[in-house]
């Protein structure tokens, strides 16, 4: 609750700053808004695979086993290895990419060369966002020290100041190009604030995690062995999405028009899956370690019924009003009504995937906490091919929805390859009980989604009404989107518990603390 709830604070900041990149930049206006995305699509990429995957597959069950059973100095001696090792990595690679960066965008955004200027500044804006992936790395590693130790505070706002930075540097810019330029400088300060953060709350924390020159002990080779392919594992979905952008980069606004779709379906993964996620993999790995079969399934489940009843219907809305929620948020500066049409049918194609993106944050923990990281390599690997195999037939037949329909067809192969194998190896399948809960809870997203998807049809009389109103003035779609949203939100409590899909009581033990 604690993550997900300053995950929240700071996806509507993210919000706030995707309002403001998208009013200076524009999307199909001007090459700047691809520029930009590009920029920091590449070092971001390379952040959830290096950082953020490798060490939620390797360091924190291996932290978190350390601590209970050497105790801390010996757990904090593994730590500060990792994090020499992790940060040495992501310098080279970020040295490497700085050389050589005019020759990588060719892979990187190859539809970017029949426009010199824009191929050019996209050149430019990554060399200067690339420093983030080594301060991403020592963030991401602190983080994992924090979340082992069952604190998940700073590890959950440090993100809003990557917003905050954005927003700083964006808002005072005059021109698009000037605009992109200063957001990537926004990039560098904030991950180095929010290193910095890290840094000082594991020092709070107890935690003696010192600076050294790299080891390859051999506990270290042996979260490497882990940390590579659970690493792909765990960074699948964002390996798909990089692979959406290649495909797409001839299209002049094509990058922009799925950056803002990022920003609503990648909303669920994030306050959700990654939240429930973190949370569940200590539980999980001290389960396993103790081979408490019940208290794994039990947490398995928990998780599964609690991340689908916050995800279905986020999932319905995008896939229900998909239009009406873009032209509401986005439609205005540089981004025009055009740019909202398309959003809106890459974010409908998305929407049916949503469930998927969450759910393979939780399945992938199952293999993790029993230190396999191979077998979701696999079938990460299955699904990368699947979604250029199906991206390409269908950006060939509709166009840029397509590539958002691979997408989700892609991450669904992979929890259901996923889920197979955890059936048959014995190791987890969802009991009667949370099937039942699955359905009901469908049930009522379902419902919401008829219910919103009514509302849409009959918007032009929602915003009459909404115009007369003294408060509305030039704003009258921008209050009747938040104004359904509001509706929206207060009524799907409502059919989740008539449905019985979840009680209040569940919810309470749900996001309880353990100790």
């Amino acid at each position: 609750m604690i993550y997900s709830g300053l995950t929240l604070v700071s996806r509507v900041m993210g919000f706030a700053r995707d309002l403001a990149i998208t009013y200076r930049m524009g999307a199909s206006a001007t090459f700047a808004a691809d520029a930009f995305n590009t920029a920091f699509a590449f070092p971001n990429l390379f952040r959830r695979i290096f950082a953020e995957g490798a060490f939620a597959a390797a360091f924190v069950p291996a932290y978190a086993r350390s601590l209970e059973r050497d105790g801390e100095e010996v757990a904090d001696i593994l730590a500060a290895d990792a994090m020499a090792t992790l940060a040495a990595a992501t310098l080279a690679l970020t040295v490497f990419a700085e050389l050589t960066m005019p020759w990588l965008m060719f892979l990187i955004a190859p539809g970017f060369a029949a426009n010199p200027a824009k191929f050019k500044l996209a050149i430019f804006l990554t060399q200067i966002t690339m420093p983030y992936l080594p301060c991403m790395a020592i963030y991401a590693h602190l983080s994992g020290v924090l979340n082992a130790r069952n604190r998940f505070v700073l590890s959950g706002a440090a993100p809003i100041l990557l917003n905050l930075w954005t927003l700083v540097t964006v808002l005072p810019a005059t021109t698009p190009v000037a605009a992109a330029k200063a957001a990537s400088i926004g990039v560098i300060l904030a991950g180095v604030s929010q290193a910095g953060l890290l840094w000082w709350g594991v020092n709070r924390s107890g935690a003696r995690v010192d600076w050294r020159w790299p080891r390859l002990t051999p506990e270290i080779r042996k979260l490497i062995a882990l940390a590579v392919p659970g690493a792909i594992a765990a960074s699948v979905s964002q390996i798909n999405v990089f692979v959406s952008g290649v495909l797409v980069s001839p299209i002049n606004g094509a990058r922009s028009w799925l950056s803002v779709c990022d920003r609503l379906y990648q909303l669920p993964q994030g306050l959700v899956g990654v939240a429930i996620g973190v949370a569940l993999l200590p539980r999980l790995s001290r389960a396993v370690q103790a081979e408490d079969h019940p208290g794994a399934r039990s947490a398995m489940d928990e998780a599964i019924t609690f991340a689908m009843a916050l995800t279905l219907p986020a999932a319905a809305a995008l896939f229900a009003i998909p239009f009406f929620l873009i032209d509401g948020l986005f439609t205005r500066g540089a981004f025009h009504v055009s740019d909202a049409h398309q959003v809106a049918l890459a974010l409908r194609q998305y929407g049916w995937g949503v469930p998927a993106f969450v759910l393979s944050q939780i399945v992938t923990r199952a293999f993790f906490a029993r230190q396999d990281t191979r077998t979701p390599m696999r079938y990460a690997i299955v699904s990368v091919v699947v979604n250029i195999a199906a991206g390409v037939t269908l950006f060939h037949f509709i166009g840029v929805q397509g590539i958002a329909a691979a997408t989700s067809l892609a991450s669904w192969v992979n929890v259901l390859m996923m889920a197979w194998t955890l059936h048959q190896r014995g190791d987890y399948s969802p009991t009667g009980r949370a099937w039942s809960k699955l359905a009901r809870i469908l049930a009522a997203s379902v419902a919401l989604g008829l219910l919103l998807g009514a509302v849409s049809h009959e918007r032009p009389l929602v915003e009459a009404v909404i115009g007369h109103l003294p408060i509305a003035g030039r704003h009258a779609k921008e209050i009747a989107i938040l104004a359904v949203l509001v509706l929206a939100g207060a009524a799907y409590p409502f059919l989740l518990f008539a449905s019985g899909g979840l009680t209040l009581a569940e919810m309470r033990a749900a996001t309880r603390r353990r100790g």
